[in-house]
């Protein structure tokens, strides 16, 4: 069997595998998925949109009936059109958003979280996502286009924006808006895209150009590009919008589209791997990925073993940190896209060096060598994370097909939305 034969048996076997974190943390009672397979993890309403969006993918891939996948969405849908828009403390949501973390049976706001502008975004471009894709004139999908239509159109992002140049990030009943906006470049961009096409409550125009106007373009390493420092950054929106040719005003000027700085952000991630300036274990051209994930702080707190500051979950990034060591596997995968020679190289490397970050063949969160055992296994995240698996899921098969990307191509919402904020060229001509 020739490489790229086997590179496509093992994308399919860790793809396939991903998927089956959302048939392992759902509860079919409401469609609610947990954040983490961790015992009594509470839902993330992210985590329910990278579900809405792999079931479609699960279909095509003959992993599930399409029925099934049809009830499964509408559980979803019917829970979240008919929770408790309250906005009291004990609600699910408020003016069409949703609290960051919910109790997986009833559906109730915990631990006190935000109403999330970004996950009700991706809650939201899922059920977009699944209303492109069930398009049969029976009864239930024709159910399932309404109810995504409805939650849709029920956010109210004008609101959301509390007359501030930019969306806020989030708000609470104990004191209403959090002090800050989505500023400087980040997983936004499909935030932004829905608030701006919405047919009901659209941001201004203005919201967008504001973002923006925070941008940070830098060179390093010799490559200019729009500075994120963790991965996910590059990654969520593209799992969703194909970026690939289309330009707003700010990368018109530039000279560049968002797919493109998503290369760029690989190169520079890679080239601080080699250079490896704390001189962690394990870290090379083909041993990267800085990102969102889980690490040793929670387990080794302070100063264990003379390791330095360790964090628990936390958003590591280059050239300027954090890092401690902790890198995550699952970022390569979610790279595939963008550069799929070079996401292979570093999935086959640290899948041979450190076997142990996949269990169930699911990637752990994250894996530190530097934190790992007298044999040389590294110290790895227990359980899996929704976000992860979710991401992973989309991307390889962007790669493979995508269709997550055609499917939102063909979002009359989406389209309008770019527009709106600017885009220009490419599939959008």
């Amino acid at each position: 069997m020739d490489s790229a034969a086997t590179d496509e048996v093992l994308l399919d076997q860790l793809q396939r595998a991903a998927f089956g974190y959302f048939l392992q943390a759902f509860n079919p009672a409401n469609g609610l998925v947990a954040d983490t397979s961790r015992a009594n993890s509470p839902c993330s309403i992210a985590v329910v949109g990278f579900a809405l969006s792999a079931y479609p993918i699960a279909v095509e891939r003959g992993w599930i009936e399409r029925d099934e996948a049809v009830r499964r969405v509408l559980a979803s849908l019917r829970f979240f059109h008919d929770s408790d828009q309250s906005g009291s403390a004990t609600a699910t949501g408020y003016k069409g958003l949703y609290y960051h973390f919910l109790d997986m049976h009833t559906g109730a706001r915990v631990w006190r979280s935000e109403l999330s502008t970004i996950d009700s975004a991706l809650l939201i471009a899922g059920a977009l996502t699944a209303r492109c894709y069930f398009d049969a004139d029976i009864a239930e999908e024709a159910e399932l286009r309404k109810l995504a239509d409805v939650l849709y159109r029920r956010v109210d992002w004008h609101w959301a924006s509390d007359g501030k140049p930019t969306i806020r990030q989030g708000w609470k009943p104990e004191c209403g808006f959090l002090h800050y906006g989505w500023d400087g470049y980040d997983e936004g961009i499909i935030l932004y895209v829905l608030a701006s096409g919405s047919p009901t409550h659209p941001i201004d125009n203005s919201h967008y150009e504001a973002w923006t106007a925070t941008y940070q373009w830098e060179n390093l390493y010799g490559h200019d590009f729009l500075y994120a420092g963790p991965l996910f950054v590059h990654q969520f929106s593209h799992a969703w919008i194909d970026f690939r040719g289309i330009q707003d005003r700010f990368m018109r000027e530039k000279d560049c589209d968002y797919f493109e700085n998503s290369r760029r952000a690989i190169a520079v991630q890679r080239e601080y791997a080699w250079r490896n300036p704390h001189e962690f274990s394990g870290y090379d051209e083909n041993c990267w990925g800085l990102t969102a994930c889980d690490g040793p702080g929670e387990e080794l707190p302070g100063r264990a073993q003379n390791l330095g500051r360790l964090y628990g979950y936390a958003a590591r990034g280059v050239p300027y940190g954090p890092d401690d060591g902790t890198l995550s596997g699952w970022a390569a995968l979610g790279s595939l896209p963008f550069e799929p020679e070079i996401a292979m190289a570093a999935v086959h490397n640290m899948l041979a060096r450190y076997p142990t970050m996949l269990t169930e063949r699911q990637f752990a969160s994250g894996f530190n060598p530097r934190c790992g055992d007298a044999d040389g296994a590294p110290w790895v995240s227990s359980g899996h994370f929704g976000l992860d698996q979710g991401l992973v899921v989309m991307m390889i098969e962007n790669h493979r097909s995508g269709l997550p990307w055609r499917l939102m191509r063909g979002c009359e919402y989406v389209r309008a939305g770019l527009h709106r904020a600017g885009y220009g060229g490419g599939w959008l001509s």
